[in-house]
């Protein structure tokens, strides 16, 4: 029992290490975007943002929701990305922690933040001073339509996750096994 507690906690501060790392990473990423582009295009990065997230949680649940058989088959057969796509279900809770609560959270915070940029940007063309009604309006409305976006994508996400799990999984094997072979990146340990 303690060696499961050990490994928890490891891979818990592994995650919170990761997190902080890759939100910084999307942090700069995006702000350094946003900050030369026209409000339009700030926009279209905010939807993009959130539609990394809505993918991240898809294939979360998915991992979650698929069934290893008719990937042992298929592994039988060396079709490629099968053994990539069992590791993934055999390892679905860490698969899962890492797509929605990582990526998916970090996409949340940084489509807040960036869609913070957008409203100013918006403000300051408009000739809307800080915390005007004009700002204080577009704020609530922008914020609240990407919110929407964001639940409505993901609620849409785990019901085609749950009901296309094998397709879903199978070609996130592929993906997986075309980083390992192609870039020798790791996704996930033998």
């Amino acid at each position: 029992m303690k060696s499961h507690i050990k490994s928890s906690i490891k891979f818990s501060l592994t995650t919170a290490v990761i997190t902080f790392v890759l939100a910084a990473i999307f942090s700069v990423i995006s702000q350094s975007l946003l900050s030369d582009v026209m409000w339009v295009v700030g926009l279209l990065i905010v939807l993009f943002i959130v539609l990394i997230g809505v993918v991240f949680d898809m294939l979360g649940i998915a991992a979650t929701a698929a069934d290893e058989k008719p990937f042992h088959a298929m592994a039988a057969e060396k079709i490629n990305g099968a053994k990539e796509a069992v590791r993934i279900i055999r390892n679905a809770d860490r698969f899962a922690s890492f797509c929605n609560d990582v990526i998916g959270d970090i996409s949340g915070i940084v489509s807040g933040t960036a869609t913070t940029i957008v409203v100013l940007q918006i403000a300051n063309m408009l000739r809307q001073g800080d915390g005007s009604s004009a700002q204080i309006a577009l704020n609530v409305f922008l914020t609240s339509l990407v919110a929407a976006i964001t639940v409505g994508g993901k609620a849409f996400g785990k019901y085609f996750a749950i009901h296309a799990s094998t397709n879903i999984i199978f070609y996130t094997g592929k993906v997986v096994a075309f980083l390992d072979h192609r870039f020798k990146i790791k996704i996930l340990s033998k």
